[in-house]
Formats: C-alpha cells, structure tokens, sequence
C-alpha cells in the first residue's frame, strides 16, 4: 500500500511541479523571448518564433499581445488543454494572466510584442477613477 501512495506522489509530482514553478517567459525560454522595456508599471517583450517552433510551459501576467506578423499559433495550457490560434498582423489582443506552451505551427515566421502589467496598476488606477 505504501508503495502505490509513494508512486502516485511520484506521478503528481512529476506532471504538476514543472506546471507550478511555470516562470517567466524570458527566463525559461530566452530563445524566444527578450525583454524591450520595462518599468515599474510594464514591461514589454518581443517574441519571435520561426516556423513549427515550440516555447516551454510559461506565465505571463495580465497584458497586451499586438502582432507584427500573420500566424497559426497552438496553445497548451497547464491543464493539458489545448487551443489554436490565428493572428492577424496589426491585431491586439488583451491577455489575461496565463500559464501556456505556446507553439508556431504555421510554415513562416511569428513575431509578437507582449505588454506585460505590473503588480496590479491597472486594476488600482482603476479602483480609484470608480471612487471618485
């Protein structure tokens, strides 16, 4: 008996822990990734994937994706889910907090600029327009 509760611990830990310690993008997938500018309110990435490339499970806080350039992207989220994607140079898209895997399953290149909001900014800006 103890020997299944050890390896059903082993099999958990084994498929959650890497989902758990999900990172920072530039971090855990400095290929990709790196970082434009930042400052205490945001910081701006560029993410550049060539065609059929795959990133590693990461996190993003709430933000801004606008794309440079046409794509089909996969998403693997952390619950093992997955959804695609068609981007359309010149779009935006609000994005909020996310642990993904993203993948370039189209046969071209993908570049996209991801805002990233800091400690809550907006949220508190916000809270104070709606006490006035």
């Amino acid at each position: 008996m103890r020997v299944r509760l050890a390896l059903c611990v082993a099999v958990v830990c084994a498929f959650v822990v890497p989902v758990l310690r999900a990172q920072d993008a530039v971090k855990v997938d400095p290929k990709h990734y790196s970082v434009i500018s930042e400052n205490e309110h945001v910081r701006i990435l560029k993410a550049h994937y060539g065609p059929h490339e795959k990133s590693v499970m990461h996190s993003h806080p709430n933000g801004v994706a606008v794309y440079l350039t046409d794509g089909k992207v996969k998403f693997t989220f952390a619950d093992g889910k997955t959804q695609d994607a068609t981007a359309q140079a010149g779009g935006a898209l609000y994005t909020p907090a996310v642990t993904h895997l993203p993948e370039n399953v189209g046969d071209s290149a993908f570049d996209v600029i991801v805002i990233e909001f800091k400690g809550g900014h907006m949220a508190k800006e916000k809270m104070k327009s709606d006490m006035k």
